[in-house]
């Protein structure tokens, strides 16, 4: 019994071993653009890089005027979607480490997370976060569960209990991404299994919806390739979502998007691309109803929006009063590295969407040293922004 159970582990290890030689080799001399090979090599093997030092962070990272960047807390690696409590402390999923943790808020007021504690571990990949009426949410790769929160004291109490599950998790695309709607309904995105494709399973590449205890769950939009973030709009409740674009068709094409996702709408994918473009590999197969709809705001090509939030009562500076920031993860499927920075959209009088830089510098000639992914507001009134890459999340605020 030992003898097999020993050439099980030595065949595991042994093909262990050939796949990550085999990517190893794919990413650094096979025939597809990579933007930076380390940086893609580090995420096919679930890796980062070490927090920059104070010293880089002042030389490198760029807010608004008047504004200045700190380290809020370095102790996250992998971190990803953010969510604070009504009590300020910081709840973090760190996807590929399969933990959720916790950043206890700053007491002291020195712009530093004042702790940092485990809530969860051996999760399946925990991505979206969510609190209502004393449920805390995290969506898994395969299922949505909640478990009872006490968020005076930032600790959790009892069992997680399932609310949906069976979701699918094949080939790309595999994380979930859930917000709690000012309908009250608990929405999610997932997206797709690859490049392009027709799903097999229709809830990929969608946005869906569901009650809070996880009934009535259905498909709201589709046509949505891998809208990993998605907030709604204060002034009017409109729900607009980040949209990354297929690879593959050069460094210029096509955009990465912003749509403003409305109930029983197609968004293109896999048929169409950007702004009414055919796909050249699925596009005159489609002859379905309803028409695409076209995005709201177009992005630079491979810059990988992920997370976006809506200002609401941040302390920025003058002009940030319709807008929401944007993470661009930055790109992999280019000949030259693009994105990794955070942008500010402004939405104007005449109705167009004007893009700017808010928080830039992750990417110059020295190298990359983070990939923003998601951002959110902090009842201080600070922008907070997570770094999957250096293991950071990053406080802007107003300078003192």
């Amino acid at each position: 019994m030992k003898s097999h159970l020993r050439r099980f582990l030595v065949i595991f290890a042994t093909s262990t071993l050939v796949l990550v030689a085999a990517l190893a080799a794919f990413v650094l001399w096979g025939p597809i653009p990579v933007s930076d090979k380390r940086v893609m090599l580090d995420f096919m093997l679930g890796r980062g890089i070490a927090p920059p030092t104070e010293a880089t962070v002042a030389a490198r990272l760029a807010a608004p005027a008047g504004m200045r960047v700190q380290v809020y807390s370095a102790d996250v690696p992998l971190a990803r979607v953010m969510l604070f409590t009504p009590q300020g402390d910081l709840i973090v999923s760190r996807t590929r480490a399969g933990v959720v943790s916790l950043l206890e808020r700053d007491r002291n007021g020195d712009g530093v997370a004042d702790g940092h504690r485990v809530l969860f571990e051996d999760l399946d990949g925990p991505h979206g976060l969510a609190l209502h009426d004393g449920w805390l949410y995290v969506a898994e790769r395969a299922a949505i569960r909640r478990v009872r929160f006490d968020s005076a004291a930032g600790t959790p109490s009892g069992s997680f209990e399932r609310i949906l599950e069976g979701l699918t998790t094949d080939g790309f695309h595999q994380t979930k991404t859930i917000g709690l709607g000012p309908d009250g309904w608990l929405y999610l995105a997932q997206g797709s299994s690859c490049n392009v494709c027709v799903e097999k399973d229709p809830r990929r590449a969608t946005m869906m919806r569901l009650r809070p205890d996880g009934t009535g769950a259905e498909i709201y939009a589709t046509g949505l390739r891998n809208s990993v973030g998605f907030d709604w709009a204060p002034w009017d409740g409109a729900l607009y979502a980040t949209d990354n674009g297929r690879d593959l068709l050069g460094d210029g094409f096509p955009p990465d998007e912003l749509n403003r996702i409305e109930q029983g709408r197609f968004y293109g994918w896999p048929y169409v691309n950007g702004f009414g473009v055919a796909d050249p590999d699925l596009g005159g197969r489609y002859a379905g109803d309803p028409a695409p709809t076209h995005p709201v705001h177009g992005f630079r090509p491979h810059n990988a929006p992920l997370g976006i939030h809506f200002v609401r009562s941040a302390k920025l500076p003058a002009g940030y009063e319709r807008a929401a920031l944007v993470a661009l993860h930055g790109s992999w499927n280019r000949s030259t590295p693009d994105g990794y920075k955070v942008v500010a959209l402004r939405w104007l009088d005449d109705g167009t969407i004007r893009e700017s830089e808010f928080l830039s510098g992750f990417l110059n000639e020295d190298g990359i040293i983070g990939r923003p992914a998601f951002v959110t507001e902090g009842p201080d009134g600070a922008i907070y922004v997570s770094d999957d890459y250096a293991g950071v999340v990053y406080r802007v605020s107003a300078a003192p």
